[in-house]
C-alpha cells in the first residue's frame, strides 16, 4: 500500500492507500499551536516531525504485514522551518501560514511600489500569509542567521521539505512545485526560484530547497520503523492535494477544503494573471509540466468556531461549540466576522480585527456558535463570487472536502447561500487521498488520470432549498458586517484629537 502523511496545522494524519485507491487505515496526532505574542503564530518543528512517527506507527500497526510501496505526502502550505543543515535541527520555531510578525515587512514592499511586480511573477499579492516575508523576518532576527544562509550552512523549507530531509535522514532537500508556487519566490512562467525575488526577500538560493514535480521520486526513507528504504513519491499542498482528490482534472471545477484554514481552487486552460482577489498557483506539477490554477485562502473558518469554543471556555472548543451551534436554528442575526488574523481572500485586508455584530437582549452563547458556523459558509461564497469572476466562466457548483464537511447542516446551508448545488466528497481525508493517487502514478500504479477519477468514491450533494430573498436579506447582511470590521481597522489608524 501507499502510505499516505497528512501533516497539517491542527493534525497530523496517517492514511494507508491499496491499489484500487482506497483508504484501509487511519491514525491521527493532534497538534499544539503557539501564541507567544499578539498576532504571531507558531509551531515546535520537532513536535511537527514527532507527531508524524506517532501517527506513521500507529497507522502500520492497524494493518500488520502490509507492505508500504512509497511515502505520499500533503502537508500545511507556507509554514516555514529553518534548521541547520549539518545537525538537522530546527532554529527556530517554526511560522505557521496564520502568524502576522511579518506585517511591517509587507507593508515596506508596499510602500516601494514592489506589488505589482510580485503579483505579475508569482501570482500572489503581498501578505503575511507568504512564505517569503517570513523567511525575510527570520533573516533579520536570528543573530548571523544571514551568512550561514548564504554559505549553505542552513536550509529553508516549507513543510513538505521539512519532512523529506526528516524521512531521508537529511539527505535530501527538495520540495515540490506546488508547495513553492506558495512561497512569493518562485516564478510561476519559469517554475523555478526568481533571483530577482530572492534578492527583494533576502533568501539565499544556497538555503532553499530544489523545486520538483509533485509526482516522483524525492528520495528513500532512512532509519524509519517499518519504512527503511521506502521511496518518497509524491509531496503536495494540502489544498492541491485535496484538488487531486477530488478526481477532476478539467478547468470549470470548483473545489474548497474545510479545515483550519479554508482554500478554493478551480483549474485554468493557461496560466492568468490574478485578480479579483483571488491568487494564480501551480496546482501540481506532473512530468515537468505545471497545471495552473485560481486560489482563493482564507484564515480563519475551522478556527473561527474553535475560537468561539475557547471564548466560551467549553472543554472541547470545536465539539461542544458545533454542538451548542446545532441547538438553535440560524444566529438570529448576529454575525461573527473571524478577522482575528485579518480578512485575507476576496479582502486581503491584513489590518482588519475581528468582529461580532447583531446582538440583542436575546442574544445567546448558541447564537454566537451558529455564527462561526455560518461565517465559513459567507467566507466561502466570498471567495466563491471572486472566483467565478476571475475565471471568466460557469462555475455550476460547489465540490467540498475536510473535516467540517461532516456537518449536514453547514453543507445545506451554504448550498442555500450560494444558490448552487453542494457536492460533498466521499471520504474526508482528501489531501491524503491526492497525494496517494499522485503516488501511485510515480509507481507506475496507474498511468492516466482516468484512472484516478474512477477511484473516487461517490459523494452526497445537497441542493439549495432557501427563498432567494432569505438568501439576499442573510448575506447582505454579512457584507455589512465585513464591512464594519473594515471599517473599524480603518478607524484606528486615524490620529485621534
Amino acid at each position: 500500500m501507499i502510505l499516505a502523511i497528512d501533516q497539517g496545522t491542527t493534525n497530523t494524519k496517517a492514511l494507508l492507500v491499496d491499489r484500487e485507491g482506497q483508504p484501509q487505515a487511519r491514525a491521527s496526532v493532534r497538534m499544539t499551536i503557539s501564541t507567544p505574542r499578539s498576532n504571531w503564530v507558531e509551531q515546535d518543528a520537532e513536535a511537527i516531525w514527532q507527531s508524524v512517527l506517532e501517527a506513521v506507527a500507529a497507522c502500520l500497526q492497524l494493518a500488520p504485514g502490509v507492505a508500504v510501496a512509497g511515502v505520499a505526502i500533503s502537508n500545511q502550505r507556507e509554514t516555514v522551518v529553518v534548521w541547520d543543515r549539518l545537525t538537522g535541527k530546527p532554529l527556530a520555531p517554526a511560522i505557521v501560514w496564520q502568524c502576522q510578525r511579518s506585517s511591517a515587512i509587507c507593508e515596506q514592499l508596499r510602500r516601494d511600489g514592489l506589488e505589482p511586480l510580485l503579483r505579475e511573477r508569482t501570482g500572489l499579492g503581498i501578505d503575511t500569509l507568504f512564505s517569503a516575508s517570513k523567511m525575510r523576518w527570520l533573516l533579520e532576527n536570528i543573530p548571523g542567521l544571514p551568512e550561514r544562509a548564504s554559505t549553505g550552512e542552513v536550509c529553508f523549507g516549507t513543510i513538505d521539505s521539512w519532512l523529506i530531509w526528516k524521512l531521508t535522514g537529511g539527505s535530501a532537500h527538495l520540495c515540490d512545485a506546488s508547495n513553492a508556487s506558495r512561497t512569493q519566490l518562485l516564478n510561476l512562467a519559469q517554475g523555478d526560484w526568481d533571483e530577482e525575488l530572492l534578492a527583494i526577500f533576502g533568501v539565499p538560493r544556497t538555503a532553499l530547497p530544489q523545486v520538483r514535480d509533485s509526482s516522483g521520486v524525492f528520495g528513500r526513507c532512512k532509519g524509519i520503523i517499518g519504512l527503511e528504504g521506502v521511496p518518497i513519491v509524491s509531496a503536495m499542498g494540502d489544498s492541491h492535494a485535496a484538488m487531486a482528490g477530488h478526481g477532476s482534472y478539467e478547468p470549470g471545477t470548483v473545489k474548497a477544503t474545510y479545515g483550519t484554514g479554508s482554500s478554493l481552487m478551480t483549474l485554468l486552460s493557461a496560466l492568468e494573471a490574478p485578480r479579483h482577489g483571488v491568487a494564480s498557483t501551480i496546482a501540481w506539477s506532473l512530468n515537468g509540466k505545471p497545471q495552473y490554477a485560481l486560489e482563493g485562502n482564507i484564515a480563519m473558518t475551522g478556527a473561527g468556531l474553535a475560537w468561539v469554543g475557547e471564548f466560551l471556555g467549553l472543554a472541547q472548543p470545536v465539539e461542544d461549540a458545533a454542538t451548542l451551534a446545532a441547538s438553535v436554528s440560524s444566529s438570529e442575526g448576529v454575525y461573527l466576522v473571524p478577522a482575528m488574523s485579518g480578512l485575507s481572500a476576496p479582502y486581503w485586508d491584513g489590518e482588519a480585527k475581528g468582529n461580532i455584530s447583531g446582538l440583542t437582549r436575546t442574544s445567546r452563547a448558541a447564537h454566537l456558535a451558529r455564527a462561526a458556523v455560518e461565517s465559513i459558509a459567507y467566507q466561502i461564497r466570498d471567495v466563491f463570487d471572486a472566483m467565478a469572476a476571475g475565471a471568466s466562466c460557469d462555475l455550476p457548483e460547489l465540490h467540498t472536502d475536510g473535516g467540517a464537511t461532516k456537518n449536514d447542516t453547514l453543507m445545506q446551508f451554504q448550498a442555500d447561500i450560494l444558490g448552487k448545488p453542494v457536492v460533498r466528497a466521499g471520504c474526508e481525508d482528501l489531501s491524503a487521498m491526492g497525494a496517494a493517487f499522485f503516488g501511485g502514478l510515480a509507481l507506475g500504479w496507474w498511468t492516466t488520470m482516468q484512472q484516478l477519477t474512477a477511484m473516487v468514491r461517490d459523494a452526497s450533494t445537497f441542493t439549495p432549498t432557501m427563498a432567494t430573498a432569505e438568501k439576499d436579506r442573510l448575506y447582505s447582511g454579512w457584507k455589512t458586517a465585513v464591512a464594519r470590521t473594515r471599517l473599524r481597522a480603518s478607524s484606528e489608524e486615524q490620529p485621534h484629537e
